[in-house]
C-alpha cells in the first residue's frame, strides 16, 4: 500500500553521481568497469516512488549491471549537455533510452533551464508576436506554460504544437546520433503512440510525442519497445508507492511498480532476444 508518511520516513534514492557529470542519478552508484545497460530518461525510469525501478529488473533479467540515468523532469536538452553521461553511455553495451515529451527542452519559441528542463526560462521573439496579448512572466514551468497558451488560442497553439514535434525530431536524432549504434526506444505511458488524441494534449507523457515521429527515429535505433498502461495497473501501482503526503499528487502523475514490472518484461524479453 502507499505510505502516506512524513518525509523523512520515505522512500531514499541514495543520489549518486558518475565522473564528469553535473547530474544527481539515482544510486546506489554502479561499477563502471564490468558489462552494463545504461537507461536514459526521465522521472519513470529514475523510479519516482517506486522501490524497485523497471531498470533495475532487466538488469537481474538478464544478468547485466543496470546503470540509472534516469533525472527528474529531464527532457532530451539535459542529456545532450552532460558530458558525464554521454561517456557513461559511449561505453555500455546498449542504451535503453526512455521516449521523453517535446514540451522540456529549448526551441524557437522559449528557453528552457539547462539542467532542469521543466523549468520556463524566457520566450522568444517569436513566441511573443505570436501571443502578443500573453505576459509571459507569469510562468515558470513549461506545462502551464502550454496549458495557458493553448487556452488562450486554441489556432495559434497548433503553430506551438507542431515547432514543439520538429524540435523534438531534430533534437532526439542529434542525441541518437550522438551515442553509440546500440540504442533501444522505450515508450512508456498511459496511451500508445497511435493515440492521435491523446498525444496532442497538454496532459500526460510524453507529450505531443506520436507514431509518425517515432517512426522517424526507428532507422536510427535497433528497436523500439512499447509498453502501454493500462488504468487498472496504475490505480494498482498507487497503492504500492512509497511517498508522504505531501508527494501524493505528484505520485498520481506516475505510472506506479505494477507498469515498470510489465515495462522490465516487456524489455528484458526484447534485449534477451538480441543477444
Amino acid at each position: 500500500m502507499a505510505y502516506h508518511t512524513a518525509a523523512d520516513a520515505a522512500l531514499s534514492y541514495q543520489p549518486c553521481r558518475y565522473g564528469e557529470s553535473r547530474i544527481d542519478f539515482r544510486g546506489p552508484q554502479k561499477d563502471l568497469q564490468s558489462p552494463y545497460i545504461a537507461f536514459v530518461g526521465g522521472s519513470e525510469t529514475y523510479g519516482k516512488f517506486v522501490e524497485t525501478p523497471y531498470c533495475d529488473r532487466v538488469g537481474q533479467d538478464v544478468g547485466k549491471t543496470a546503470v540509472n540515468l534516469g533525472y527528474i523532469n529531464a527532457g532530451v536538452d539535459v542529456f545532450l549537455k552532460d558530458t558525464g553521461a554521454l561517456n557513461i553511455c559511449t561505453n555500455a553495451e546498449t542504451v535503453v533510452l526512455e521516449v521523453l515529451g517535446a514540451q522540456n527542452m529549448s526551441n524557437r519559441l522559449y528557453t528552457v533551464h539547462p539542467r532542469r528542463n521543466d523549468r520556463f526560462l524566457r520566450a522568444s521573439t517569436l513566441l511573443k508576436t505570436i501571443y502578443a496579448d500573453v505576459d509571459f512572466i507569469e510562468f515558470n514551468f513549461t506545462r502551464h506554460l502550454l496549458k495557458k497558451l493553448e487556452a488562450n488560442d486554441a489556432d495559434k497553439f497548433e503553430l506551438v504544437r507542431q515547432e514543439l514535434k520538429n524540435a523534438w525530431v531534430a533534437r532526439m536524432k542529434t542525441l541518437i546520433q550522438t551515442l553509440p549504434n546500440n540504442v533501444v526506444l522505450l515508450w512508456m505511458s498511459d496511451h500508445g503512440p497511435d493515440d492521435v488524441e491523446a498525444s496532442a494534449r497538454t496532459e500526460g507523457d510524453p507529450l505531443f510525442v506520436d507514431r509518425d515521429m517515432l517512426e522517424q527515429l526507428r532507422p536510427l535505433v535497433k528497436d523500439i519497445v512499447e509498453v502501454t498502461a493500462c488504468q487498472d495497473d496504475i490505480d494498482q501501482g498507487y497503492d504500492q508507492m512509497l511517498f508522504s503526503e505531501l508527494e501524493a499528487l505528484s505520485a498520481r502523475e506516475m505510472l506506479g511498480p505494477v507498469v515498470q514490472a510489465k515495462t522490465a518484461k516487456a524489455l528484458s524479453a526484447a534485449l534477451l532476444s538480441q543477444a
